[in-house]
C-alpha cells in the first residue's frame, strides 16, 4: 500500500526513539543573477546549487559536527543526521522551526537569506526546547508562478513536478516530452526562475562557506564543449559535483536540448555528432537538435544518412518528426 505523505513525514517512522529534530539551513548564496545566463544561448545554465562541491558532503559534515557538539553538551543520548537520505520532509519541519516558510513555489524562503539556503535535519533523543514557527510572508506576491517557463504550478503552494524544469533536467530519466522541450531553453541541469525572482532576496547573501563558491567553469559552460564529453570525462569533469549523480546519458540530453533551443547554426555540428552516440536517449536528442539547426536540405541529407540504420523506436520517431 502507498504511504500517505502524513506517514512519510512521521519522524517515528524513521527513528522511533526520537524526541527532537533540530533543522539547520545553509546558505549558499550565488555571487551574480541567476538569471543572466539564460540570454547566453551558447552557454548551458546549471542550477545555483549545483555549481561547486555536492551539498549533500558539506551540510553533512556540518550537522556531524554540530550533533556532536550537542551530545557532548547533553552529556548523553544519540542522533541521526539526515540530507536527503531519507523521506524527512524537510521543508515544513524547517518552517515549524521557525528557518523560513514555504513560499508559494513550494521551497523555503527566508527573510535573512531569501531562496538559498540547503537543508539538513538531526534526529536526536534529547528532549529539546522547541521554537517558534515562521509565518507566511508572501502575501499578494506571485512573481515565482508567473515566471516558470513550463507553467508548473497548478496553483499557489502546488507543483506538477512533471512539468518542472529541475525535475526533468536530474530526476526524470526518460525522453523529455516534445511540447516542454523548447520551453526549457539552455537549461542544462535544474532551474532557478522561481527562487531568483523572489523578493525576498534582497536580502539575500552570498555564500561565505568556501567549498559553496561556485567553480568558473560551471557557471557558463560552453556547450559545445559539454557536447563532446564521453562517460569518463565526464564523470572527471563533474567529480565532487551533485551533476555527477544524474549520469552522462541524460546530461547530454539536457545540453543536446539547450543546443536545439540556441538557434546557433554553429552549433549543428555538435548535434551531428551525436547522431552515433551509443545511447538511444543522446541519439533521440541530437536529430530533434539537428531538426531545428539544419536546413530542410540538410536534415534530409542526415535522414537519409541515419535514419535507416536506426534501430531504436524512440530515435526513428523523432527522425519522422514526433
Amino acid at each position: 500500500m502507498e504511504e500517505t505523505q502524513e506517514r512519510r513525514s512521521d519522524p517515528a517512522t524513521l527513528w522511533p526513539d526520537v524526541r527532537s529534530i533540530v533543522m539547520l539551513g545553509m546558505n549558499y548564496g550565488p555571487d551574480e543573477d541567476p538569471l543572466h545566463i539564460l540570454s547566453n544561448r551558447t552557454a548551458g545554465a546549471i542550477s545555483v546549487y549545483a555549481r561547486h562541491r555536492d551539498y549533500h558532503d558539506v551540510v553533512k559534515g556540518k550537522l556531524k559536527m554540530l550533533a556532536q557538539w550537542l551530545l557532548k553538551e547533553a552529556g548523553g543520548g544519540d542522533v541521526k543526521v539526515f540530507v536527503d537520505t531519507a523521506p524527512v520532509m524537510e521543508k515544513p519541519l524547517a518552517a515549524a522551526a521557525g528557518l523560513g516558510w514555504q513560499g508559494k513555489h513550494t521551497n523555503l524562503v527566508s527573510r535573512e537569506f531569501g531562496s538559498w539556503l540547503f537543508l539538513g535535519s538531526i534526529f536526536t533523543t534529547l528532549d529539546l526546547e522547541s521554537d517558534d514557527g515562521e509565518i507566511d510572508h508572501c502575501g499578494s506576491c506571485h512573481a515565482c508562478l508567473d515566471i516558470c517557463p513550463t507553467n508548473a504550478f497548478d496553483a499557489p503552494y502546488r507543483l506538477d513536478a512533471r512539468r518542472c524544469i529541475s525535475y526533468l533536467t536530474i530526476e526524470y530519466r526518460g525522453h523529455i516530452p516534445r511540447a516542454l522541450r523548447e520551453k526549457m531553453g539552455n537549461r542544462i541541469y535544474g532551474c532557478d526562475d522561481c527562487l531568483a525572482v523572489c523578493p525576498w532576496n534582497k536580502f539575500a547573501q552570498q555564500a561565505h562557506e568556501t567549498k559553496l563558491v561556485a567553480r568558473d567553469d560551471l557557471k557558463r559552460p560552453a556547450l559545445a564543449d559539454l557536447a563532446k564529453l564521453n562517460d569518463p570525462q565526464f564523470r572527471s569533469f563533474f567529480a565532487g559535483s551533485p551533476v555527477k549523480r544524474i549520469g552522462r546519458d541524460a546530461f547530454l540530453r539536457n545540453v543536446l536540448i539547450a543546443i536545439g533551443n540556441s538557434g546557433q547554426t554553429e552549433l549543428l555540428a555538435s548535434a551531428v555528432t551525436n547522431l552515433t552516440d551509443p545511447s538511444p536517449l543522446v541519439r533521440a536528442m541530437a536529430v530533434w537538435a539537428a531538426a531545428r539547426l539544419a536546413t530542410p536540405n540538410e536534415f534530409a541529407q542526415l535522414r537519409a544518412m541515419h535514419a535507416g540504420s536506426e534501430s531504436d523506436d524512440d530515435v526513428r520517431t523523432e527522425w519522422k518528426g514526433g
